[in-house]
């Protein structure tokens, strides 16, 4: 696999993770191949990883060249300074406006690698956004304050507008429609854009990356009117 390189120096390096890759090595079957892996085996060299996106989220994710980007980066990542910014594909109802909110709600563990809305769990906070509308769908923008496991995915539920595929969270294992790729399985999430300060702290980085192929598919079959088939 052949990774997009979004933006490099010889302190940082963005890359276009692709829906379904680890970023890290994980422990669990499949996940010996990541981001990272392949990084260092283009040549690039080691690397760190600076934040985490999930299996399933596509878009731009960081990773620091030297021990000491690392620790910058990673501080601003833990103190809140960097700008995150998602796009997701959302169910909603067919009369939903188009409108912003925040939802602040505090998010816990749960069992087997999920998380739960809870109010005794740890302080998360994103500002939601309605962009586009197609029937029972809708693009949505969320911009996450802090950086809770699954904060995203859970804001967006909690909002009445859960990602359109999320079996880990009661949505249907895939959606389908006539075309290519005529099928999406994975989270319709995909993380638009980062802004940073730089490690040499005398500039800000903002790396883009465009909406996946395969979430722009079914979002360009649905604008057109066409309707999806919910597998489950």
């Amino acid at each position: 696999m052949e990774l997009r390189i979004l933006y490099q120096d010889d302190r940082l390096i963005a890359v276009d993770k692709p829906g379904g890759l680890v970023a890290i090595p994980g422990r669990g079957e499949g996940q010996d191949v990541s981001v990272a892996s392949l990084l260092h085996d283009s040549g690039v060299g080691p690397v760190f990883v600076v934040h985490r996106l999930d299996l399933g989220t596509s878009g731009v994710i960081l990773f620091a060249r030297d021990a000491d980007a690392h620790r910058t980066l990673s501080m601003a990542f833990e103190q809140r300074k960097a700008e995150k910014t998602y796009v997701a594909l959302v169910a909603v109802p067919p009369d939903a406006d188009l409108l912003e909110r925040t939802v602040d709600a505090p998010i816990a563990d749960a069992r087997r690698g999920r998380m739960r809305i809870d109010p005794r769990g740890k302080p998360a906070r994103t500002r939601l956004t309605l962009v586009e509308r197609f029937g029972g769908y809708a693009l949505a923008q969320a911009r996450p304050e802090t950086g809770r496991t699954h904060q995203v995915r859970l804001h967006l539920a909690h909002a009445g507008w859960p990602l359109a595929v999320d079996a880990q969270y009661g949505r249907p294992g895939a959606l389908v429609w006539p075309g290519t790729p005529g099928r999406l399985a994975r989270t319709p999430l995909h993380a638009a854009s980062v802004r940073v300060r730089h490690p040499d702290g005398k500039r800000f980085v903002t790396v883009e990356s465009p909406l996946a192929a395969d979430i722009a598919a079914v979002v360009d079959y649905l604008r057109a009117g066409g309707r999806v088939v919910e597998e489950r």
